[in-house]
């Protein structure tokens, strides 16, 4: 810092990267960036460092191109609907990424994904601006066939190494995702991101351009395969990557770190036998050099030693007598870590100990806290836990259906480690590669582990299963189906864990270490044992369901763009429009619809009245099957904020609609029809 105070303009720019972190290359405003991310149709120049490629001015076209989908409940496959907060949705991802943003804008805290590696054998949904328009590809997305569901051989593309623009179209599926996911984080939301050398040089490249380069916070290595694959030519691989980036790294104080485990537990062998279990001691001078009486003058002080107990006093006395500093051995000044304050404030924790000739004073840091929670640590770079490679995953998956129905599942270890140390307990924690339910199935095990009310939102595609497969030959037809089953089934066996609760007496410890184990679970006190028995026991209290949506063209008719002067064409458009609203519509899919265009999420309380709908205790209201004064009457005396009406509904009586709105407008309501 040389001291100087921002210019405004400097203050702006600074206030524009907060905002849009991808519209800045090395630093600085990238204007073809910041266009494109506007909206703009531009082509991208060469002669600058930018990750380019083959149709991503379409992939933005494709971005920026607004939805007319809706999510209709599908309420025969979901699991206690009314009561449950997680969700799945059955639909094209970009799309539904779509139709979440107004819900779910800024309000997601963690999001997983696993898409496509691009490994030359992948098929994916991807804009291909050589080919198709932008109206041909919406249509081959909501390509169905005659049992409803989505056509493989229309819908994807297979991206094959042969491929002149095999990058190019895995980016082209990319891009537009992640800058809508981007969308839906908090703003201390992290995402992480599974991939392997395919295409992992590209993906840092094009998240560094979304979320900005000092939003990446990791590249972890995972161990999924220690065996290594034996497809592989020169060496085989053992790990893929998961990238780490957050929203915004400012607003990111710090991640909660992960439950100490194995060496780090055993490092805590010592016990005062006074309730608060077991701690291992740390030295109180500072180590580092840097920091010594020049640069930290008020970490620089005297602290005096009772040599008979080891109790620490700030001064000195007959029974503290002996004076220590925070010097080296050789007589380097350093300084002490804790300030006079913290020393005089929990002076209990300090101990000195004889080392040598000398006495060293030392702080207790103690396993568990006051609440039983344990110690932590941050997470590392590398991976190899046993718990979190492949095998896991597909024991998990064969122990659900008796048999291998779907490929490579990710294990469910490998998705709690991840929320452990980034997700609240209340947390939104999105995956819209959803595949075979991981996600999902691990919020369950977690909440249902430590008490967590996380909301898991999945997101998968019903994309049809081979005919070959053992999942087809089990019945299941779609990828979709093998999801919602795998949830159902996951959630029957979280319930059957749950554990009785044993009595023991309140003066008994148990103390892992000296049964040799390295988990935190093993060193905690009885108290703290009999909680987590608790929790188990209380599972029958946890969110074990889930309410099924799928992806569906509006209730709402939409106005088609008339080319040239077809007055027949415009004429059949007006008279569609006298009464807007689809055929197939139904008033509870239309409720869902207007929640989301409101901005409300799909787990709103939603309260029948007599002729109308009540929205999260009056937020909204809606009226969609009948409208007369009573009707307008008893909305008003609940008085909610905004209330939306089907237009129709006040055909041939104009003047109930405008006595309507003035009452409303007299009510300080808001009142809107479509």
């Amino acid at each position: 810092m040389d001291g100087a105070s921002l210019t405004p303009e400097q203050e702006k720019l600074n206030a524009l990267k907060q905002v849009m972190p991808e519209a800045f290359t090395e630093g600085k405003i990238d204007w073809e960036k910041l266009k494109a991310t506007l909206g703009e149709d531009i082509n991208f120049s060469n002669e600058r460092y930018v990750l380019n490629w083959a149709g991503k001015s379409e992939a933005f076209k494709v971005l920026q191109a607004p939805t007319t989908k809706t999510l209709v409940p599908a309420k025969d496959e979901s699991v206690n609907f009314n009561e449950t907060e997680h969700i799945f949705i059955e639909g094209e991802n970009l799309e539904v990424l779509k139709v979440l943003q107004k819900s779910y804008f800024g309000k997601v805290k963690m999001i997983y994904i696993d898409p496509p590696y691009n490994t030359g054998n992948d098929s994916f949904i991807y804009p291909d601006k050589f080919s198709e328009t932008k109206a041909e590809y919406e249509k081959r997305v909501g390509d169905k066939d005659e049992e409803g569901y989505m056509t493989k051989d229309g819908m994807f593309k297979k991206n094959s190494k042969e491929n002149g623009q095999y990058h190019s179209n895995w980016l082209n599926m990319m891009m537009p995702r992640l800058y809508l996911a981007k969308n839906l984080l908090k703003q201390d939301g992290v995402i992480f991101v599974s991939i392997d050398d395919n295409e992992m040089h590209n993906l840092i490249l094009l998240m560094n351009e979304i979320f900005g380069e000092e939003n990446h916070i990791a590249s972890l290595a995972v161990q999924l395969n220690p065996r290594g694959r034996n497809l592989d030519k020169f060496i085989a691989k053992t790990h893929e990557h998961i990238l780490v980036y957050t929203k915004n790294s400012e607003n990111l104080d710090s991640m909660k770190g992960l439950e100490k485990e194995g060496k780090m537990v055993k490092e805590y062998n010592r016990d005062d036998e006074d309730g608060k279990g077991a701690y291992r001691l740390i030295g109180l001078r500072n180590r580092n050099q840097a920091f010594n009486p020049v640069t930290r003058p008020k970490l620089y002080y005297s602290l005096f030693v009772n040599p008979k107990n080891g109790t620490v006093s700030l001064d000195k006395s007959e029974t503290h007598s002996i004076e220590i500093l925070p010097d080296t051995t050789d007589g380097v000044q350093t300084c002490w870590t804790w300030g006079k304050d913290k020393v005089k404030n929990e002076n209990e924790l300090l101990i000195a100990e004889k080392s040598d000739s000398d006495f060293r004073v030392f702080r207790k840091d103690y396993l568990l806290d006051e609440d039983g929670r344990a110690a932590r640590t941050l997470p590392k770079s590398i991976w190899l836990d046993k718990e979190i490679n492949n095998d896991f995953g597909k024991q998990k998956i064969k122990n659900l259906f008796g048999k291998n129905v779907m490929s490579f599942p990710k294990s469910t270890f490998l998705i709690e480690k991840l929320m452990k140390f980034s997700s609240d307990n209340n947390s939104y924690v999105l995956d819209f590669f959803s595949g075979s339910g991981t996600t999902a199935h691990a919020v369950m095990a977690l909440n249902a582990e430590d008490g967590g009310n996380r909301k898991c939102i999945s997101v998968q595609l019903p994309e049809k299963c081979d005919e070959k497969s053992e999942a087809y030959k089990a019945g299941y037809k779609t990828i979709a189906d093998i999801a919602k089953e795998r949830i159902r089934r996951a959630a029957k066996e979280i319930e059957k864990e749950k554990v009785v609760p044993v009595k023991s007496k309140k003066n008994q410890q148990i103390l892992g270490l000296d049964l040799g184990t390295d988990s935190i679970s093993s060193i905690k006190t009885t108290t703290e044992t009999e909680t987590t028995t608790f929790k188990n026991t209380s599972v029958k209290n946890q969110d074990l369901g889930f309410k099924v949506l799928k992806l569906a063209d509006s209730n709402f008719k939409q106005w088609q763009q008339i080319s040239g002067n077809d007055m027949q064409a415009l004429e059949e458009q007006m008279k569609l429009f006298v009464d807007p609203v689809a055929e197939s519509a139904t008033t509870e899919n239309m409720v869902y619809e207007l929640l989301l265009k409101s901005g409300k999420d799909l787990n709103s309380s939603l309260q029948q009245a007599q002729g109308f709908t009540i929205v999260n205790d009056g937020e909204l209201v809606l009226i969609l099957e009948k409208a007369n004064q009573e009707i307008i009457d008893a909305i008003i005396a609940t008085k909610p904020q905004k209330v939306i009406a089907l237009d129709k509904l006040f055909k041939g009586n104009d003047q109930l609609k405008t006595n309507a709105s003035l009452q409303m407008k007299d009510a300080g309501i808001e009142f809107k029809t479509i």
